[in-house]
């Protein structure tokens, strides 16, 4: 989302701190194991859309503004939130609404460019790919692009992950009433089109998900809940709910050691929420602070957040929707 869309969400926030009675959680100062909250301080980051964690730099997080002057990627250190590297990628074109970036087998980066920000029918939408850089300083990586389909229509989609263990892309739709997950080619073709299926229902507006390091478990956020589930081969198991903070939430990412589940948010100065990774707990249990639950409709306190929650997107969705054309480039 743009600059006018973060504020838009950040005022939508302060209004459910007020109905909820519970704030987005103080960053801590990291120790750069990249397991521990912290701020992204870099100006230049102002739409942090996706989040993933780097397995050759420890304590690393990627990420990407979901529009931006160029095609850029951010490294930003856990311990101070500075960024320490910002690569430009080449051989690709003209990015459109960039929502999504994840890390797959052999340290390779996966960049979605796969939003609709402007509300426009995409007949195509693309993925980038390029190694990532061993040593962390501003350079220019040359990246291969794919051109992808969805064998259903064209969709809007910020979520996109990459299997750790087979490399397979997914990419998850963004849709109120629940999307579902879209499963790619075993290997993705830079010399035709990609297409991609879906395979099963997700019961989230989703804004991103992650894959665990060991590709076991899938989370999978929204702007006021998330859900974890078993991969079970990519028929998905649901596991049970995951907390999350308040604010217009766009990015999650399992820590590089699998510990934790990183949920941030845009804005300038943006903080990043670290929690405990969901699924060796009890799965009805929150987990974190300072978040809203997405329920299970399983009745008491839980469906009265559902039901905060449901009218909290109606009035975002609304502002949105009703400023969209506002937010149009000329």
């Amino acid at each position: 989302m743009r600059a006018l869309l973060g504020a838009l969400g950040a005022l939508g926030a302060t209004a459910l701190v007020a109905v909820m009675g519970a704030g987005p959680a103080a960053a801590a100062d990291g120790d750069g194991d990249g397991d521990e909250n912290f701020t992204i301080e870099d100006p230049r980051i102002t739409e942090s859309s996706g989040l993933a964690a780097s397995r050759q730099h420890p304590g690393i997080y990627w990420t990407h503004n979901d529009q931006d002057s160029g095609t850029y990627l951010y490294a930003v250190d856990s311990g101070t939130g500075k960024t320490v590297a910002r690569i430009t990628l080449k051989g690709v074109g003209q990015q459109r609404d960039v929502e999504a970036i994840a890390i797959g087998p052999d340290n390779q980066i996966y960049v979605g460019d796969i939003g609709d920000n402007d509300g426009v029918t995409w007949p195509y939408v693309w993925i980038y790919r390029l190694p990532e850089p061993k040593k962390l300083v501003d350079q220019t990586v040359r990246a291969t692009q794919y051109v992808v389909k969805y064998s259903d229509g064209s969709r809007d989609a910020e979520s996109m992950i990459v299997h750790p263990k087979t490399g397979r892309v997914y990419i998850i739709d963004k849709n109120e009433d629940g999307g579902h997950l879209y499963e790619g080619p075993a290997k993705l073709s830079s010399k035709g089109t990609n297409l991609f299926k879906p395979t099963t229902a997700v019961d989230l507006w989703a804004t991103d998900a992650a894959f665990s390091p060991d590709g076991r478990q899938l989370a999978v956020r929204g702007y006021f809940g998330g859900i974890w589930y078993d991969w079970n081969g990519g028929d998905l198991k649901r596991g049970g709910r995951i907390s999350v903070p308040i604010g217009q939430g766009e990015s999650v990412s399992y820590s590089a050691d699998g510990t934790k589940l990183m949920l941030g948010s845009e804005g300038a100065g943006s903080e990043v929420e670290a929690q405990d990774a969901p699924g060796d707990q009890d799965s009805d249990s929150a987990s974190g602070s300072g978040g809203s639950a997405q329920g299970d409709g399983d009745g008491g306190s839980d469906n009265r957040n559902v039901k905060v929650g449901a009218l909290a997107v109606a009035v975002v969705a609304a502002v949105v929707f009703g400023f969209r054309r506002l937010l149009r480039r000329g």
